[in-house]
């Protein structure tokens, strides 16, 4: 009798799992597709209510073109800082690198009389040599990423005001074929369809070749990497390079869009890159920094704030969004990294 009253409460008990596993699995299913998707589904919502509340200007061509051109930079910035960011190194330098090669870009047309072409050049030369620069104090001198590349970073601008002598720039005599680099062609910004290309790039290195995985791999655990043959030193490395390549590119688009070089102007840049990298982790590849979270964000963080500009907040309102924004990324990509640890080493169950 007591062996008939076990035998059926294990069937109750079985049948009552049984019951109460697909809702738990529809959850988990729900809670991926958001973890996943969450940054495409705030970017709808942010054009939907915004258009709804300014139909006639918020979603007009010109007010689009004109977030697309100026917030390439910092989309070119953000890809930048991904880099090192996949490896957990930080490269608080993007910033003043960008304003130096703007200043550069500039004087060395206007002052110097080179063409641009050789005067790009000669910057991208210098980012990389910049980002060799802060690839070996990490990987060769062990200094932290922070505070060797806030170093850096405060070394370039210093140059550039040296540079400028602290004022700014005015680019009297650009060559055409300069500032038409940022023009609209068929309707299209360049800016944009140059952060395309970038980014389509970067998507191949870091989501099909085996140097992306590498990256990845590096910054989930160094150790792992090492017992697995990944030569750490050299990605980090090509990491930073590749990071201050990228930044001297950004410049040089800002400069052909100010075509003002202005020493100052570099700075302001860092705090919205940093963020929409940090924010971009938390969606599409949640727990880890990927292009098209990256680029996601950086498109939510600019309709949003040129909606409440355009609702008539002050100026000021700017400083308090890309702070609160970078302390949400922050912890929002803490908290998808480790959900992608917890979901990693959960045992599967059938």
């Amino acid at each position: 009798m007591s062996e008939r009253k076990l035998s059926n409460s294990a069937l109750n008990e079985g049948a009552t799992r049984a019951t109460a596993a697909p809702p738990r699995s529809t959850m988990h299913i729900l809670s991926n597709i958001v973890a996943i998707y969450g940054l495409l589904v705030v970017f709808i919502f942010v054009l939907i209510v915004f258009g709804a509340l300014r139909p006639h200007s918020f979603l007009s061509v010109s007010n689009v073109n004109s977030i697309m051109v100026s917030q390439s930079v910092t989309a070119m910035l953000a890809l930048a800082e991904m880099l090192p960011l996949a490896t957990k190194q930080f490269d608080l330098s993007v910033g003043y690198h960008l304003g130096m090669a703007q200043i550069l870009i500039i004087g060395l047309q206007v002052q110097q009389g080179l063409s641009w072409p050789v005067a790009a050049g000669m910057i991208l030369t210098l980012s990389v040599l910049v980002g060799f620069l802060n690839g070996a104090l990490v990987t060769w001198l062990k200094i932290d990423s922070f505070i060797a590349t806030m170093g850096v970073g405060t070394l370039l601008y210093g140059i550039s005001n040296w540079y400028s002598n602290g004022e700014q720039i005015v680019g009297m005599s650009l060559s055409e074929s300069f500032t038409n680099m940022t023009g609209i062609v068929h309707g299209l910004p360049l800016p944009a369809l140059y952060v395309a290309v970038l980014a389509f790039i970067l998507w191949i290195v870091m989501e099909r070749l085996p140097v992306g995985r590498h990256l990845y791999v590096i910054g989930s655990n160094v150790r792992a990497a090492e017992l697995t043959g990944i030569r750490v030193s050299n990605h980090i490395m090509g990491a930073f390079v590749a990071s201050g390549f990228i930044s001297g590119i950004a410049g040089i688009v800002l400069g052909s869009i100010l075509q003002t070089g202005t020493p100052s102007v570099g700075p302001e840049y860092l705090l919205p890159a940093f963020a929409a990298t940090l924010l971009g982790a938390t969606s599409i590849r949640p727990g880890r920094v990927n292009v098209i979270g990256t680029l996601l964000s950086v498109l939510v963080l600019a309709f949003s704030f040129s909606g409440v500009q355009q609702l008539g907040a002050p100026f000021f309102v700017q400083y308090f969004f890309n702070g609160g924004i970078l302390i949400v990324a922050v912890g929002l990509s803490v908290y998808a990294a480790r959900r992608r640890q917890r979901a990693a080493t959960t045992p599967k169950t059938a």
